[in-house]
């Protein structure tokens, strides 16, 4: 049995992957609006789970515009479609899954934005999510965003309260307290990488809707683990990067000593001036002098190296013996905040070492400028975290179709055995109650 999923906000396919890993699931369509996302997406997808493009169910399209994706476009930007619709066909869509961009809901983004993010269209692309919901009526849904949705409030007015709504209105229950049940950190869940991320589990109302939810819960708290996974994990077995000496065009080179080239394992340019204060603060660390592991420290060694002032720190080395920071989006713009932990390499990760701290195998190959790459799997969710999911999920329906199935057999077989229905294999050892003649 293999239920059909609609991803939507697809990114580069961290869900898409994760799902896919369990071979539980087949993929209708994806939908995302960048194209070196779609691109890097459609390349997996061909490569690692044989599938044929040929039905372009790999979208290039707004979200926003939802009559238009499902009933299909001819688009200057996006090219055309025959729409969702056609080529979904006469398929059963199962679940929905994907998660809106979460910029407007972060906290390190409302901080920066002179206006809280209040005025940012990003805090109302889950109604196009919740559109898609109810035009395809699916079992369940998956929506998953950063912590931030938790406590924004743009037009004085919950988001949650708002996707509560926005769900209940089209027939869907969702869990009543998302802060202690739907807050997950994935450094609990075999990701080497402190990453908060709210996962919203909806099901259609019926009888079972809200205990399938509080099951769904209850499984995914009882798999994390009490200890977290560290980093270590991220950087084994991976050629170094050194730095050049002095004036030289590029500012590192890759040293394989046997180990095998991998593909986007490149590293960024650093000026000689960023390369000397990695390797300050790498080594800082490795030799357990620890004397800039505070945020003040870090203020002032910048104010010093750079002579601009800040009122945030701006530079943190990995460390191996715990998880990661989160890999954010942020990451394409510059690699201060994610410090290779060997001083000897003096340089910000790379794409593939972030890719690893999100649990992309080192065979997904990622598109696009090096930007473009760290951009998309800062906005992906774990594949190994998205594979936890996924089998969550597929426990929550497979048995409840099962259950439902073995109810109507034995309710068929007790009416026609009832006579004799202790020697029925599928009923012997249940007891039933004892019933009057009225």
């Amino acid at each position: 049995m293999k239920f059909n999923v609609i991803d939507l906000f697809a990114g580069c396919g961290g869900l898409t992957d994760g799902f896919l890993q369990t071979g539980n699931y087949n993929t209708l369509a994806t939908v995302d609006w960048e194209f070196p996302t779609v691109q890097t997406l459609k390349k997996r997808l061909i490569t690692k789970w044989n599938y044929d493009l040929e039905a372009n169910n790999v979208l290039h399209f707004d979200i926003q515009r939802t009559e238009e994706l499902v009933s299909g476009y001819n688009d200057s930007k996006f090219g055309n479609s025959i729409g969702l619709d056609k080529i979904i066909d006469k398929q059963t869509v199962d679940l929905i899954i994907g998660g809106p961009p979460c910029q407007a809901y972060s906290m390190a983004g409302r901080v920066k934005d002179e206006n809280g993010m209040q005025d940012d269209y990003r805090n109302f692309l889950f109604e196009s999510y919740v559109q898609m919901v109810a035009h395809y009526q699916p079992k369940g849904f998956v929506f998953e965003n950063v912590e931030g949705i938790l406590s924004a409030k743009p037009g004085g007015v919950s988001i949650i309260k708002r996707v509560k709504e926005a769900f209940d209105e089209i027939g869907y229950v969702i869990t009543e307290n998302l802060r202690v049940n739907a807050l997950f950190d994935t450094s609990y869940y075999d990701v080497p990488q402190k990453r908060k991320r709210v996962i919203i589990f909806g099901v259609k109302k019926s009888e079972n809707s809200e205990k399938q939810v509080r099951r769904f819960y209850s499984i995914m708290k009882e798999s994390g683990s009490v200890n977290q996974i560290s980093s270590k994990i991220a950087f084994e077995n991976l050629p170094k990067i050194f730095p050049y000496k002095k004036n030289a065009k590029h500012s590192h080179s890759i040293k394989l000593n046997g180990t095998s080239l991998i593909k986007n394992h490149e590293p960024r340019f650093h000026s000689e001036r960023d390369i000397e204060i990695f390797k300050l603060l790498a080594e800082d660390i490795k030799s357990g002098r620890e004397e800039y592991i505070t945020s003040k420290a870090l203020i002032q060694l910048y104010k010093e190296r750079t002579g601009k002032e800040s009122n945030f720190h701006k530079y943190n080395v990995i460390r191996e013996d715990k998880p990661s920071n989160t890999i954010p989006a942020h990451l394409y713009k510059d690699g201060l905040r994610h410090i290779h932990p060997d001083p000897e390499q003096a340089r910000s990760i790379t794409v593939r070492e972030a890719a690893r701290i999100q649990t992309f195998d080192d065979d997904f190959e990622f598109l696009g400028s090096r930007g473009d790459q760290y951009k998309m799997i800062g906005n992906a969710v774990p594949p190994k975290f998205a594979k936890l999911i996924a089998e969550t999920v597929f426990k929550i329906f497979v048995n409840d179709d099962n259950l439902y199935r073995l109810g109507n057999e034995l309710f068929t077989e007790f009416n026609e055995q009832k006579s004799n229905y202790a020697l029925s294999p599928k009923l012997r050892g249940i007891n039933f109650p004892e019933t009057r003649d009225s």
